[in-house]
């Protein structure tokens, strides 16, 4: 898919607030529709009596980086911008491991995502910090009506898709059948491996619900404070950083700023330095066919990095 590089005019400098302007009606929360993303937080704090274990804390972290790559390689880099290509089958399991995750479904992310990168940082942006404060970017938009379809119209190349249809319909299956699993492999843990000192119930809890919420907060952390916190190498028209501590917790995506100059490169680090572990595990998949037609920067953004003039009229 072809995406023009995004000039270097610098935005209009931004003042973030907490909570930014009045909302609309349809804009305010909707407790209900709410429901299970409060729900999912309140019962991670059931793990201050569901007890430790070093499993469990391995379980926590294996479904939390799972899901992760889900949303990152899945959701991001090739739903939202196809920076690389794949077959019918590991497309599903993508969407498959993305809508587990509890942030519906790839069509409905994706389709939001691509209407950011038209309107980043501008009155149209659905999660601009600047514009609409943090608590907006970072959960307020995901908690209103506003936003609840899917932006078939932006989606049109996956939405002919039925699987991908249906599975965005139906997306919340995902996360409960995990919830499940989790439940279900802790107990037979608890039964055959008493010595690990792990429980169905603590699996849950860790496996879970506190992945899961650490999962929210690591994603939703790209569209509050990856505009907000950082370095910015390239003047893009919003507000876009780079974060070494944000792109850890997301795999590669806090280079943000580079992810903004040139949206479809697959690779989001331009540099050994600048860890994107997501590109290490699609490139490791491209080895055995899995994924193919990775895009990268072109070599002219790096000699924009170097202070050579680059002209804006070119698309890749």
């Amino acid at each position: 898919m072809s995406e023009p590089i995004v000039s270097r005019v610098a935005p209009k400098p931004q003042k973030v607030t907490f909570f930014g302007r009045a909302r609309t009606p349809d804009e305010k929360i909707d407790w209900v529709g709410g429901l299970p993303f409060i729900a999912v937080h309140i019962a991670a704090l059931m793990v201050f009596w569901a007890g430790f274990s070093w499993t469990a804390l391995l379980a926590c972290l294996f479904f939390y980086a799972v899901r992760m790559f889900g949303i990152t390689g899945g959701y991001h880099r090739y739903f939202s911008h196809r920076s690389y290509k794949t077959g019918r089958v590991f497309q599903f399991i993508l969407a498959l491991i993305g809508a587990s995750s509890a942030q519906l479904g790839p069509l409905w992310w994706a389709a939001h995502h691509r209407h950011h990168h038209r309107h980043s940082d501008t009155d149209e942006d659905i999660h601009s910090p600047g514009l609409r404060g943090l608590w907006w970017a970072h959960v307020g938009w995901v908690l209103c009506k506003k936003y609840n379809s899917t932006r078939l119209d932006d989606i049109k190349d996956f939405a002919k898709f039925p699987e991908l249809r249906l599975l965005d319909r139906f997306s919340v299956l995902a996360p409960i059948g995990l919830a499940v699993f989790t439940f279900f492999f802790g107990a037979f843990l608890e039964l055959k491996f008493p010595q690990l000192g792990v429980t169905a119930f603590q699996m849950l809890v860790w496996g879970f619900f506190v992945s899961t919420v650490f999962l929210y907060h690591g994603t939703f952390s790209i569209n509050s404070l990856a505009h907000i916190i950082g370095k910015r190498r390239f003047q893009t028209t919003d507000h876009s950083k780079n974060h070494f501590l944000l792109a850890i917790v997301t795999l590669g995506e806090g280079w943000h700023n580079n992810h903004h100059r040139y949206p479809s490169s697959e690779r989001q680090g331009m540099y050994w330095w600048e860890v994107d572990i997501s590109h290490y595990i699609l490139k490791t998949l491209s080895f055995f066919g899995i994924v193919w037609d990775i895009r990268t920067q072109p070599e002219r953004l790096y000699l924009e990095v170097n202070g050579t003039p680059i002209a804006d009229t070119d698309s890749d």
